[in-house]
């Protein structure tokens, strides 16, 4: 099982940018799907979570200013995020639960907000 995620880097206060995550070895369009992130000295947080039928959760802090898709064609997960805050650094995952632990998990990627 591979997820690699892809997408992140240096963005300003306020701007956007969308993660992907490309996700091999499992039936992509079963499972719900995950966000999670970990900032510098903090635990991993979960951002959000999407199902096999598209329905959407989301950490209340990033509550409409994200939005996650996926693309089962293309074995693909999604996030995008707009207006980011100075909270919002951490190295992103994509994830797959299995009853409430994480089963899967990519390598990460940074996402840097800095004027």
């Amino acid at each position: 099982v591979q997820l690699v995620e892809s997408g992140g880097g240096l963005v300003q206060p306020g701007g956007s940018l969308r993660l992907s995550c490309a996700v091999s070895g499992i039936t992509f369009s079963s499972p719900a799907m995950s966000w999670v992130r970990q900032a510098p000295g903090k635990g991993l947080e979960w951002v959000s979570t999407i199902s096999s039928d598209g329905t959407t959760n989301y950490l209340d802090s990033v509550k409409g200013r994200s939005t996650v898709t996926r693309d089962n064609a293309k074995n693909t997960l999604y996030l995008q995020m707009s207006s980011l805050k100075p909270e919002d650094p951490a190295v992103y995952y994509c994830a797959k639960y299995k009853s409430a632990r994480i089963e899967y998990r990519g390598q990460g990627i940074q996402v840097t907000v800095s004027a």
